[in-house]
């Protein structure tokens, strides 16, 4: 007994090293990453949760206060919406903290870079807290999750589209004969990859004697679309280009298969229903893959878009006539502006954490046999095929409102 106390008292001082030495190793360039990081272990925790405390949350007078205990299903539903909303209230109380930051003088700027063993033991606290509040609080954040998931898939087109804006222009500025070809040779497989989806689809998902016309029509539309997007781009009009038509076609197919991919298992339309232990598997982790990538994204580009006018005292300035000494030097690098909005980054964590949540519950509508399997359900099929149809609609709008309203800068 006493070696066991000892060994645990050993692993726990490693353990409390290792976070010290972790934690020190977090520069401010590296700030965002951890952010990142943090945010991932959060979904796996979530993961973890979700397949192994429906035992133990059942034995909770708190939770299970009902007549006739719910399955299991219910449970594991409850302990991922727990976590998200223990990770969602972290991020969205730093995004309230961080409003109106302007310059790396605001001592809120160095909230925002440092005190990591603070706010990691503050977000293990949070999510520990969540365990014990009230079902009813947890059934209204599992209601607003649905709008909030909506809206970080509105980021995650908008974030898409600003990407393969910057990818064409990157491209297009070299002004070389080799990457117009390579422009032209993404796009041409792009289109292929496509057009050769939307057959494995119509393969899948419109068996033969079955009525099958909402896949059909889901899969015809976004070939529609894909067509759509090349003579809009090509329009000498628009003068566009087709390798971001290309990328946003490719993009919404695989939009149109995760729907198709997350019908009921018993729907005779979803030839994948014989598979539906691996494509549930796979579909999680795409979709959590994903949205750490939208997140990891996100903090990037907002790094790179979000800069402001520089005042005097920024780098762009100029070098000063005479030298300063190294109080005046601080000084200067002190009043710099902030390269992104701090509020908005953890903002966009907040709404990453609402829908991560959604995905790793099906969106809290598995019942049964079918609440093994993640992101299965007509509200998931849905929520998808909008989100495609969103898609197309701002790549689109993108391409005519510069002519629809020429004196405005888009």
């Amino acid at each position: 007994m006493w070696a066991a106390s000892c060994l645990a008292s050993c692993c726990a001082a490693c353990a409390c090293d290792a976070c010290r030495t972790v934690v020190s190793g977090i520069s401010r360039r590296s700030a965002r990453i951890a952010y990142c990081g943090l945010f991932a272990f959060s979904l796996i925790v979530a993961w973890i949760l979700r397949e192994v405390a429906a035992p133990l949350m059942e034995s909770l007078p708190w939770i299970n206060q009902f007549s006739h205990t719910p399955s299991r299903e219910w449970f594991e539903t409850d302990a991922v919406l727990r976590v998200s909303l223990g990770n969602f209230l972290f991020f969205t109380i730093l995004a309230v903290l961080m409003i109106g930051v302007k310059t790396q003088r605001d001592p809120r700027d160095g909230m925002h870079h440092g005190g990591w063993m603070m706010k990691i033991i503050c977000w293990f606290l949070l999510v520990i807290f969540m365990f014990f509040v009230p079902n009813e609080i947890i059934g209204f954040y599992e209601t607003i999750s649905k709008f909030g998931s909506g809206m970080f898939l509105l980021v995650q087109v908008m974030l898409l589209l600003d990407f393969v804006h910057g990818w064409n222009d990157k491209w297009v500025g070299f002004d070389e004969q080799f990457w117009y070809v390579a422009l032209f040779v993404v796009s041409l497989v792009c289109y292929l990859a496509t057009f050769a989806f939307s057959g494995v689809l119509y393969h899948f998902f419109t068996p033969s004697g079955q009525d099958c016309g909402i896949n059909v029509f889901f899969i015809t539309m976004t070939l529609i679309l894909a067509f759509v997007f090349a003579i809009v781009a090509l329009h000498p009009a628009v003068n566009g280009s087709v390798l971001p038509a290309s990328v946003i076609s490719l993009y919404c197919t695989y939009l149109c298969y995760s729907a198709l991919a997350s019908e009921p298992r018993d729907y005779e339309c979803n030839g994948l229903h014989k598979h539906s232990k691996a494509v549930s598997t796979g579909t999680v982790t795409m979709g959590l893959v994903t949205t750490v990538l939208s997140v990891v994204y996100s903090a990037v580009r907002a790094g790179s878009s979000a800069a402001v006018l520089s005042p005097p005292s920024s780098p762009r300035a100029g070098k000063p006539l005479l030298p300063l000494d190294a109080r005046e030097e601080e000084d200067k690098e002190k009043a710099k502006p902030v390269t992104y909005s701090y509020a908005f980054f953890h903002l966009i964590f907040s709404l990453a954490s609402m829908y991560s949540a959604m995905l790793l519950t099906g969106w809290s509508t598995s019942v049964g046999e079918s609440g093994k399997l993640v992101d299965v359900g007509w509200p998931s099929v849905w929520v998808r095929i909008v989100t495609s149809w969103a898609t197309a609609l701002l790549y689109l709008w993108s391409l005519v409102a510069p002519i629809l309203f020429p004196e405005r800068e888009f």
